[in-house]
């Protein structure tokens, strides 16, 4: 046995000592041994809080029980990326029912080994928990039942596990197993109905285009058939008024005609009006 599985054991032991004797008991195992580093070792284990041994206590002697809960909590993290608004509500308040189990379990239990919980202690008990839940490195710091001190739900351990664990860091997280086919076909039927629903209102937007420009095409098309009709009436309009045009230019030709022709014999009836005036002064006026 190496010195440091050693004293991940001893640590384990010693976690879950009476508190009041934690200190006496650290000493006399450090006694106990030969192995200088490992002297060392156990001497640096720190006495854990009153929230932290209550877990260790649970972790120890209903390991079972809290490996099922971690377990659940670790497939329902794999799982929870399917689940709808309503469904991601009900789990929260599951999870919230389950870790209060939890936490009154494991503060009976240490009330029975004669330690006092209080209401501040059963809180941090339920937070080290939901952490656990939330949190792989949490869970495995949990699952050791070598924590030092107790543990936020909203913390990141990965890179803490030496201050929250003592005795060396704790075995693997746990991981959640591979999604049963269940979990991949439910997956998949949401994958497929999503893609229903975006390819019905895809669908949807289609048909209101195609409607949309079926309307602009007969607006357009009645539009361009009255625009049609009107250019062929101006048409017209303009035939005829060439026409007329015509016409009034000839009868404008013919009146000026008639007009030098009219001017001409009032110059012509003007001369004889002077000639006859003066043939009448030659003849004088009667007597």
């Amino acid at each position: 046995m190496s010195a440091a599985s050693s004293l991940s054991e001893i640590a384990a032991e010693l976690y879950t000592h009476p508190l009041g004797e934690f200190i006496a008991a650290r000493n006399a195992r450090a006694a106990e041994s030969s192995d200088k580093a490992l002297v060392a070792g156990i001497r640096a284990l720190r006495k854990p809080s009153v929230a932290a041994w209550v877990v260790n206590v649970f972790a120890r002697e209903r390991g079972s029980q809290l490996g099922e809960a971690l377990q659940l909590a670790a497939e329902l993290r794999e799982a929870q990326e399917d689940l709808d608004a309503k469904a991601l509500a009900q789990l929260g308040r599951d999870r919230r029912a389950l870790t209060a189990r939890l936490a009154a379990a494991a503060a009976d239990l240490a009330e029975s080994r004669g330690e006092r919980v209080t209401p501040s202690t059963r809180d941090a008990v339920q937070q080290t928990i939901s952490a656990a839940f939330f949190d792989p490195d949490a869970a495995a710091a949990v699952a050791s039942g070598r924590l030092v001190r107790e543990l936020e739900p909203t913390g990141t351990f990965a890179d803490a596990l030496d201050t929250i664990v003592g005795g060396g860091a704790p075995s693997a997280p746990v991981e959640p197993p591979a999604p049963p086919d269940e979990l991949k076909a439910r997956r998949a039927r949401r994958d497929a109905e999503r893609a229903l629903r975006e390819a019905e209102q895809a669908h949807e937007r289609a048909a209101r285009d195609v409607a949309k420009a079926e309307r602009v095409a007969d607006e357009t098309a009645s539009r361009a058939d009255e625009l049609i009709a009107r250019v062929s009436e101006l048409e017209k309009e303009l035939a005829a008024a060439r026409r007329e045009a015509k016409h009034a230019e000839a009868d404008a030709a013919k009146a000026k005609e008639r007009r030098a022709d009219a001017a001409q014999a009032a110059d012509q009836a003007e001369d004889a009006v002077a000639a006859a005036r003066s043939a009448l002064d030659a003849l004088g006026r009667p007597r």
